[in-house]
Order: structure tokens, then sequence, then C-alpha cells
């Protein structure tokens, strides 16, 4: 049987699925990211100044609800005078009020563009550090689509994160403005009983919380099974994005196999799963409404009921109980802000989740494998490459070469040959630091001294001349280089498009692109370049003028050519063999045992 690496050790002490999917820590993860965002500044003076300008607000409220009663009581006398005064005195308040409101949605937006910023770039920080994405990818379902989690849940998340935190301030400024407010105006409210009068301190003020935490609590009852019903939508939602974009990409194959029918039915069986979870978010809403509208239109008579007794017993004025309802709907609407607000908090907690463990799997994953035997990476003092004992772990056995103590030096041509199977991209990826698993050591020249060439050409969203110049950050070559360069390679047709931005993965065939990637090798010129059946993939006549170039223009460099036992060029003078070993080390990456989804299937891919 094949040794397998054991993930038991991996786990953090007490991780466990259900820690990550708490409220508290989800919060809390996300408050820490943002606490270390250079956006930190820009958030806490928006809030600051969102606070003092719903400060005012509630101020101004308070001030237009005790207007209520000279207003309403100058009605009542039939009073011309005071009525216009009265008139006056709302336009001044309204239209504080409006300058207000405007001041607040500013902020607001404000508050969500900035917040935005800082998650996104605190993701893009995690996602992208060295290996993190690539190890994640291989690390199961909550490696799918990050895509989707990084642009859609973000926005959305900083926009409901936004919204909630704008209405649950406001609301609580407003119960503590108008509480006080209420209470006082339950002393008018005179019940009595066997010819005797008399007052419940704060009768308005507890009947209002009672009559709020009801509601709150059934709107809890019913509408819990949306946060659940929420997340599973955005998660088919991001598979039917995705195989739509796949198909996109693919569609000319498509075309070709006349497969349309075979793609529809599987694009049907995707948003199938999409309308599935939304008819039961219908459902839960449809119940939800029942409890939110019956409570908003209840509202309506509930507050002049209640404070009836005092006005038919002659202690409150038409405009004190005018004043009384107005308080109490003031209460009633910081109350109620739960009830209003829960399809919008479901919505916000199933965001949270998808965001927040995303973000802690992305951190997680170098934890995986941690505590196993791990492949020792170094940097040689000079130009060569070094591969001692070298063992590799893959999902289906060990990956070892023939030899157990191989130098390249400058200049040296190696070619590595195995059948298909045998581990080439692992062993390539083993080579590159990206795939840690397993034992020996790997010794570089320093990181720009050595370029690596994939079976799978990338050329980046840009222009020409920032492809060639990539990972560079800077262009340093001059315009001779880069004509030179394709000229060299067959590419001249090119020399006059270098500025031009275009998706060049698509405007070039498959050849052109290997090509290109080997013209940035030809500027670059670095003191290695490893090579992941790149050549095998070519042509015979670009594969030829490459070889040629390696001969001629890279004679110093070191090369080693991963490649198929078919494919043999004498430009290479040291022929090695990688040899598979099923029942050797065996490691599969897998973030279940720190709570996460295990894997659906093994690494992709990975075992060519």
């Amino acid at each position: 049987m094949p040794e397998r690496f054991s993930q038991s050790s991996d786990a953090a002490p007490g991780a466990s699925a259900s820690q990550t999917s708490r409220l508290g820590s989800q919060v809390s993860t996300m408050l820490r990211a943002l606490m270390s965002s250079p956006q930190r500044t820009k958030v806490l003076l928006l809030g600051i100044a969102l606070v003092a300008v719903i400060g005012a607000t509630a101020f101004g409220q308070i001030k237009l609800n005790a207007w209520n009663q000279p207003f309403y009581d100058s009605l009542a006398r039939r009073d011309l005078g005071e009525f216009r005064a009265q008139l006056l005195v709302f336009g001044v308040i309204a239209g504080g009020l409006l300058i207000l409101n405007v001041a607040q949605t500013w902020f607001n937006q404000k508050t969500k563009v900035v917040l935005r910023e800082g998650l996104v770039r605190d993701l893009f920080d995690e996602w992208l550090k060295p290996g993190r994405a690539f190890r994640l990818a291989d690390a199961g379902e909550i490696g799918t689509n990050p895509d989707q989690r990084i642009h859609e849940d973000a926005r959305h998340l900083c926009e409901l994160s936004a919204d909630l935190a704008l209405g649950l301030l406001q609301s609580s400024l407003l119960l503590g403005s108008f509480i006080g407010v209420l209470w006082l105006l339950s002393g008018s409210v005179v019940f009595h009983f066997g010819g005797r009068g008399f007052t419940i301190p704060g009768y308005m003020v507890w009947t209002s919380l009672i009559y709020a935490g009801t509601a709150s609590w059934l709107s809890w009852l019913v509408g819990r099974p949306l946060i659940q019903l929420n997340a599973d939508r955005y998660a088919q939602e991001a598979e039917l994005r995705f195989a739509l974009v796949w198909l996109n990409e693919h569609i000319d194959s498509v075309a070709l196999y006349g497969g349309e029918n075979d793609e529809k039915q599987r694009l049907s069986v995707a948003l199938e799963s999409v309308l599935r979870v939304m008819r039961k978010i219908i459902g839960a809403s449809t119940r939800l409404i029942w409890i939110t509208s019956g409570y908003g239109w209840s509202t309506i008579i509930v507050p002049i009921l209640l404070a009836a007794p005092g006005y038919f017993g002659g202690h409150l004025s038409f405009g004190g109980l005018m004043m009384a309802v107005g308080a109490f709907n003031q209460v009633q609407q910081a109350l109620r802000w739960f009830i209003d607000n829960f399809n919008t908090i479901a919505d916000w907690r199933a965001t949270l989740q998808r965001i927040a463990t995303f973000r802690l799997a992305v951190i997680a994953v170098d934890k995986v494998g941690a505590n196993e035997r791990h492949i020792e990476f170094s940097e040689t003092p000079g130009h060569k490459v070094v591969l001692d004992n070298l063992e590799v772990a893959t999902p289906t056995g060990c990956a070892m070469l023939d030899e157990p103590h191989i130098e390249v030096g400058q200049g040296d041509r190696v070619l590595i040959l195995g059948e298909s199977g045998a581990g080439k991209t692992i062993l390539f990826r083993a080579i590159a630091g990206l795939w840690r698993w397993g034992i020996g050591r790997v010794a570089l020249p320093s990181q720009d001294g050595v370029m690596f060439m994939p079976r799978q050409p990338y050329v980046p969203l840009g222009t020409l001349r920032a492809a060639l110049a990539y990972p560079s950050t800077q262009v340093p070559f001059t315009d001779e280089e880069i004509a030179s360069a394709l000229r060299a390679t067959g590419l001249d047709r090119l020399d006059s498009s270098i500025d031009r931005t275009a998706r060049w993965d698509r405007e070039l065939s498959f050849d052109e692109q290997q090509r290109l990637v080997f013209t940035r090798i030809l500027l670059h010129k670095p003191h290695c370049v490893v090579i992941d059946e790149a050549l095998d993939t070519l042509d015979d006549e670009p594969r030829t003028r490459i070889v040629s170039l390696l001969k001629d223009e890279l004679k110093d460099t070191a090369v080693i050519n991963i490649g198929r036992l078919e494919k043999i060029d004498h430009v290479f003078t040291r022929v090695l063999h990688l040899i598979k070993e099923p029942s050797g080390r065996c490691f599969v990456p897998d973030l279940s045992a720190h709570g996460f989804s295990p894997p659906k299937v093994a690494v992709g891919n990975a075992a060519g």
C-alpha cells in the first residue's frame, strides 16, 4: 500500500467547520483585516462624519416631533396666525433635515467605495502571496471560483455592511433620543379603574418594547432559513457563471464538434440549480412578509390605541396625542430595524460567510501538510542547479529521478524524460518551489536568475511590451532589442504592435504564444531555464528555431527540459529518466483538516 502523508497533525487546536461558520469569528476576522488595511483611517473618519450627521438628524427629528403639538393644537383651535407661524418653523426644520439627508447619502456611498477598496486589496494581498493561489486551486471546493468571491461577493458585502451599519446606527440614536420623550408622555396616559385614576411609569416605552420584541422574535423564527438559502444561491450562481465563461472560452471547439445541444443541457442543469434555490428563497421570503407587513400595518393604529386612554380622559390634547403617536412611531422605527432588514441581514450573513471562509482558507492553505516532510529549497552561490536525492510525493505515488545527485552548470543541457502519468508536471512544479511535498533538496540560482516555461503559455493582459517584460514591473528593453528578439523567434510580424493592448491569447496561435514566451526568455537571458514539455507542443519549424537559439543565443544558460520519450534533440547533452513508484510517498492537498470542505477531485492535471 502507498505511504500516505497524514493530514490530522495539521489541524489547528479546536479548528472545525462550526468555528469557521460562527458569526462572531467571521466578523472579527473581517474587522482585523479592516484594521490592518491602509483604508483604516479613511473608514474611521467617514464613520465619525456619519455619527455627527446622524446625531444632528436625530436632534432635528426631535424638534420635528415637538413641532407636532403646537401645529395640531393650532388646527384644533382654528388659529390661523399660529398655523402660519408653525408652517415657517416646519420649513426651517425640514430644510435642515434635507441638507443632513443629502450629506448622509454622500458619506454612505463614499464609505462603500472605501470599504470595497480595503477589502478587495486585502484579498488580493492574501490570495496572491507567492504560491497561495496555486495551492488553493488544488485544495478543494473552497478554492473554486475565487473571482466570484473577490469581485461580486466582496462588492455585495461592502454595500450591505455600509447600509446595515448606517441603519443600525441611525436606529440606535433615534431610540436613545425618543425613548425619553415617550417616557415623559407616558405620564399623560391615565387609566381609570374603580373610580380611581392611575398611571404606569414608562407605559408607552414598555408596550413599544414588547410589541417590537415580539415581532423581531417572530421574524427571526420564520426568516432564519434565508441565511443558508442565500449562501447556497451565491454558490450556485458562481457555478453557473463559471460554466458560461468556460463555454465562451472554448466555443470554437464546441462549434467544431457540434456540441451546442450538450452544452445547453449542462447550462440548463446549472441554471436549474440556481432556480431551485431561488424558489426556496421565494417561499421563505413570502412567509417572512406575513410577519413584517402585518407588523407594519398594525403600527398605524397601535400607538393611537395605546395613547387613547389619555386623550379620552382629557389629560392629552389632540396635539399631545399626535406628539405621543409620533414619538411611539420613532421608537418603533428604531426597534423595527431588525424586522425591516431581516431579508437584508440574511443576505449579508450569507455573503459574509463566503468572504470570511474564503479568506480563512487562503491563509489556512499555508498550513496544509505543514508538519509533513518537505523538499528543502535553497539558493546556490553560483549559476548552477542542484537536485539532491529528490523524491516528489504526488497524489498517485512517488516520482524520482534515476540519478540521486544532479548538478546542472552554466551552459549545460539536460533532458528529463518521463512517460505519460509519471509526474513530469509535478516535478516541474517541485523544482519551481510550488509543490513542496517530498524529500530531498532543490538548489537554484537567485530568484531572478531562473525562468520557468510551463506547457500552457501565459501572455498577460496589456501590451506586448509589458508581456515581454513580465514579470518585471518596469520595461527595461529598447524597441531594437524587442524587434531583434521577435525576429529571432519568427514573430517579426508583431514588431509594429508592441505597444498595442489586446487579448493576445486570442489573437495569437498556440505556437505563437509559446514563441512569445521564449522571446521573453531570450530578452531576459536568465542563468537557467526549466521547461515543462513546452518544446514538445511546438511544430517542427518553430521547434527547430527554438533549439537553434538555445545553442547560439543562450549558450551560457543552463537548460532543463522535461519532455516525452519521442522528443529527443541532440542539443541536450545529458538525459535523465523520471521514475514513478506507485507504492512510494503520496500526498493530496486537503483543507478538510482545517474545517473546510474536502476536494471533489484530486489534483487536476498534476500527474502529467
